[in-house]
């Protein structure tokens, strides 16, 4: 049979835009249908049915039986891209219905469809019983993702100039969360003038964020921008967790892993990202396993959908406000920011540490306009070709200095000390060393910042002479270290060091019990990576810590006897 040019053309188009199409969309043979039916019930859609939509909650994931169904994107603004055609034996899902987050895309069903549906909870299942089949079907869904992600033609569009307002923190929240979305300037794209002329913003409401559904926000927050999208789920203040894990860095992640394999009921909340400051990392080149090193979002999302896997639930962005341990209702009780009390038999505090802001006058005022705590490709962008200052000499510090410094016309490097050596790898130093357009600037410090809307200019002076300086930047980024984030701890009886880090291994009070390496003062608390007094502040330790501390777990809930839901 002949193959018509269009045929052609469309299948062309659909290998570049899935260069890895053969694992992205595979096609299931009889016999792995069969083995899947188990899991699955039989759904029927006539022509023209939605299977799922944009925005709404996906049921989990249709085995094509028979028949035929369109794949297609939208956006806020109206437009429908055509993503893919699935047929028998392909299968629709994305790593978003491990969970039964909202669909992406639009599934339609083109004539009479019959399908298999796997439900999320049957989706995991199957995934953890049948290995080789699990593994094709999990690389599937994380490769769609990314193909979405890298699409750039769904999810919620951004509108205002890149510099203003929260666009680029909102934009790192984003892609620090693998959601899709792209950004438009109302300079030089109609249907953004088009957009803000209609809805006449102020500056100080910019950005516009327009939702797949057609809901329009003015310069959101985080949480509800994350509200909006429905990353958020309105139904675990009704259960009861085995495990609460405070913070989703390696040490949070690696405990949900753990923890969620071994059949105990998880729950992670993090306030902000999975990864931690981990997650924001270009190059993580000392990580065992990983020659040629490994950026820390792509490490952290691999172990963020492997406890998706798993069952874990992954409260993303859910800061928790406090902690009760009196356990009045049998429980520990986690007050989130959203105003809800979640329960747990037992907690995991994994809650790493804060970006420290230095005292700097103004420095708030341009936190997120010129200021940035991390260095990301979004960050990267804004400060092509400029002249740019980095101030802190640890790992952090150098491995953004050189990612930067591919972008960046001139990286001056501020440290406070006389040198790098007793702060950084040497591998780094020699790299920094060995950059031509990274000045390194020792017994310096920046003191102050100036600047209408966004930061213009930079004050610095060296701490062996009075004289001070001024550099026009209107890029200042800071590693200059972390506090530990404890604060929800006041008062609930866990005990921190003068530095305010988690101690653990410690006995208190009267009684013979042994106390487990990582339980805090508080039985049935316990305390993982940055936050740990005395861990080594190193990846590899918190992933290490993150899987020991679930022997402790089983120990723990085995003794306390009450039953989860």
């Amino acid at each position: 049979m002949a193959v018509d040019e269009t045929t052609i053309d469309r299948l062309n188009a659909t290998a570049y835009a899935f260069p890895r199409h053969e694992q992205t969309f595979p096609t299931l043979t009889a016999h792995e249908i069969e083995r899947m039916r188990r899991f699955g019930e039989p759904r029927s859609f006539g022509d023209g049915e939605a299977l799922f939509e944009t925005g709404k909650p996906g049921p989990g994931m249709f085995v094509v039986l028979s028949g035929s169904i369109a794949i297609t994107q939208r956006d806020g603004l109206g437009h429908v891209t055509p993503v893919i055609d699935q047929g028998p034996g392909q299968f629709l899902a994305e790593i978003g219905q491990l969970s039964g987050r909202p669909a992406l895309v639009d599934g339609h069903a083109d004539g009479v469809v019959e399908t298999l549906l796997l439900p999320p909870e049957r989706l995991r299942a199957l995934l953890v019983a049948e290995a080789d089949l699990g593994e094709r079907i999990m690389r599937a869904l994380i490769l769609r993702r990314v193909s979405l992600i890298q699409g750039g033609a769904g999810g919620p569009v951004l509108i205002g100039p890149a510099s203003v307002g929260n666009m680029a923190q909102l934009q790192n929240f984003l892609a620090r969360n693998g959601q899709p979305h792209h950004f438009l300037d109302p300079e030089t794209d109609k249907d953004a003038a088009d957009l803000v002329a209609r809805y006449s913003p102020t500056r100080a409401e910019l950005p516009l964020v327009v939702c797949p559904n057609g809901t329009v926000l003015r310069n959101p927050s985080e949480t509800a921008l994350a509200m909006a999208l429905g990353m958020i789920g309105n139904s675990a203040h009704d259960k009861l967790y085995d495990v609460a894990v405070v913070g989703s860095g390696p040490a949070g992640l690696a405990t949900a892993v753990y923890a969620a394999s071994e059949g105990l009921s998880v729950a992670v909340f993090d306030s902000r990202a999975f990864g931690g400051q981990a997650g924001a990392s270009m190059r993580i080149e000392n990580y065992l396993g990983f020659p040629t090193g490994i950026s820390g979002q792509a490490l952290a999302g691999r172990a963020f959908n492997q406890a998706q896997k798993f069952g874990a639930e992954m409260l993303i962005p859910v800061s928790i406000k406090s902690l009760d341990c009196t356990k009045a209702s049998g429980a520990f009780a986690l007050a989130t920011g959203c105003g809800h009390t979640l329960r747990a038999r037992s907690v995991v505090v994994a809650s790493g540490a804060r970006y420290r802001r230095p005292a700097i006058d103004n420095l708030e005022s341009y936190e997120g306009r010129g200021v940035w705590y991390w260095a990301s490709p979004i960050e990267a962008r804004l400060c092509a070709n400029q002249d740019v200052v980095l101030v802190g000499g640890g790992n952090s510090a150098g491995q953004a200095a050189v990612f930067l410094s591919a972008h960046a016309r001139r990286v001056n490097m501020m440290i406070r000390g006389g040198g790098l050596g007793a702060s950084m790898s040497r591998y780094l130093i020699e790299r920094i060393e060995a950059t031509p357009n990274i000045e390194l600037m020792f017994n310096t410090e920046v003191i102050g910042l100036e600047g209408a809307e966004t930061l213009e200019r930079v004050r610095w002076r060296s701490r062996l002479a009075p004289d001070e300086f001024t550099m026009d930047i209107r890029n200042l980024f800071l590693f200059v270290g972390a506090d530990p984030a404890t604060g929800w701890l006041e008062g609930c009886g866990v005990l921190v060091d003068r530095g305010g880090f988690v101690m653990t291994g410690v006995q208190s009070g009267e009684g013979a019990r042994a106390v487990p390496l990582l339980e805090t003062t508080v039985p049935g608390v316990f305390a993982v990576g940055d936050v740990r007094s005395g861990s080594v502040k190193r990846v590899g330790g918190a992933i290490g810590e993150g899987a020991q501390v679930v022997a402790a777990l089983h120990g723990y809930l085995a003794d306390d006897g009450s039953p989860s839901l």
